[in-house]
């Protein structure tokens, strides 16, 4: 297998490594009809152990159903032995049926592969606010379990399961040396719309051979997604079914993973990549996004004002519309960071798009327009801001605001 050193990190890429490459996990994805189109529509992820688990969650209030179920299952403190996943229905707004339906689902698909009902996660994603086809669900269930295999046809099955108007699948591995062992890390996601993360609008599975304490998981993964998942915008909206899950089947043979151990570091540096990747690869894949722009803030007060400023600049339509248009409109810009309620001293920030200077202390640079229209025509554009103010840094990742965003939403439903 080509394997890919990224330049100062502790981690290898797996080009071709998938979601089932780290010891333990199968995976699969069938067609069971919640989808108009003949496209996979439920999936699974399966470990041949208990894994070590950990979760993050939307904060919106109206959660959906199967984030209670998942939420019960990751604290029942057994280790997970599966997630099972369908698109084309967010099971969210839907009552006391809904809920039924979760649980439904978690304790069919644990009796059809044999394991405990608290050892399955269940996600959701797709419309709100229509009732699973639970025929069809069970149809799904039944048929899964002959399709599981630690093979990247059964990991690409799963990842075009989990699509609703995603593009293109979302997919990253890596392996870590620890202990003298190689250890993998592997990550699989969905997003497209609906994506303003406080934690994620989207759905995330991460999956590790790592032997890993719970506790010390669930702190990288929550931290970890404070850096990239939640910097990560599309539209400015936090849907009801987000969740990112972590499993560790702790069969790669290294000694258990704390804080306290030495190649911890590590370990949190590949998580961390592949959770970075997946981020960024749900930004380039808005919906009707022709690009991935990339908001870079450095000279804050502190990292948290610039996390603030960061969303604020990539979150702006104003902002995403002259990035469609390869408009250097660097007021845009300027406007967004002084209204992001963090503190900016009006005299001292400077804006870059790429390389080219627009602004420096508070005064427009002349820059060459046509040299401006070209960058910005490219398919990723990095803005940079420095305030000069502090050693605050923070990246945030989104894309533009296009005719087809609107095409899309306007008949989502139908």
């Amino acid at each position: 297998m080509e394997q890919e050193q990224v330049e100062g990190s502790a981690f290898t890429v797996l080009p071709e490594g998938s979601i089932t490459t780290p010891r333990g996990f199968k995976a699969a994805g069938v067609h069971c009809g919640l989808k108009k189109a003949e496209r996979h529509d439920i999936g699974a992820i399966v470990c041949e152990v208990p894994a070590a688990a950990a979760g993050v969650y939307t904060t919106n209030v109206f959660q959906a159903a199967p984030i209670k179920v998942t939420r019960e299952s990751v604290a029942a403190g057994s280790g997970l032995r599966a997630v099972i996943v369908n698109s084309g229905n967010a099971n969210a707004c839907t009552g006391k049926q809904g809920e039924d339906d979760a649980y439904a689902m978690r304790n069919e698909f644990a009796a059809a592969i044999g394991v405990a009902a608290e050892q399955v996660a269940v996600a959701s994603t797709g419309v709100i606010g229509e009732l699973l086809k639970m025929d069809k669900v069970r149809q799904g269930i039944a048929a899964l379990p002959g399709r599981l295999a630690a093979s990247y046809e059964a990991s690409d099955d799963f990842c075009q399961a989990i699509l609703t108007t995603d593009l293109v699948k979302k997919e990253v591995c890596v392996a870590v040396d620890i202990d003298g062992k190689t250890v993998h890390i592997a990550g699989a996601s969905k997003g497209s719309g609906m994506i303003h993360p406080n934690m994620a609008t989207m759905l995330g599975f991460v999956t590790t051979d790592a032997a890993v304490d719970h506790d010390a998981l669930q702190q990288a993964l929550r931290q970890i997604t404070n850096l990239t998942f939640n910097m990560i915008t599309v539209d400015g909206d936090t849907s009801t079914n987000d969740m990112l899950i972590a499993m560790a089947s702790g069969l790669a043979g290294n000694s258990q993973l704390t804080q306290e151990h030495p190649d911890w570091p590590a370990f949190v540096a590949g998580l961390r990549y592949v959770c970075e990747v997946l981020a960024k690869a749900i930004a380039r894949d808005g919906e009707g996004a022709t690009k991935l722009v990339e908001v870079q803030v450095r000279g804050a007060v502190s990292d948290e004002a610039a996390q603030a400023i960061a969303k604020t600049v990539i979150g702006s339509s104003l902002v995403k519309s002259a990035m469609f248009g390869a408009d250097a409109n660097w007021g845009r810009v300027i406007a967004a960071v002084g209204r992001s309620g963090q503190p900016v001293n009006p005299e001292t920030v400077d804006i870059r798009l790429g390389t080219i200077a627009t602004l420096e202390q508070s005064r427009p640079v002349a820059f060459d327009e046509e040299e401006a229209l070209a960058y910005l025509k490219g398919d990723t554009v990095v803005i940079g801001v420095d305030l000069h103010m502090g050693e605050g840094a923070a990246t945030a990742w989104g894309c533009d605001l296009t005719y087809d965003y609107v095409r899309i939403n306007a008949a989502y439903r139908t």
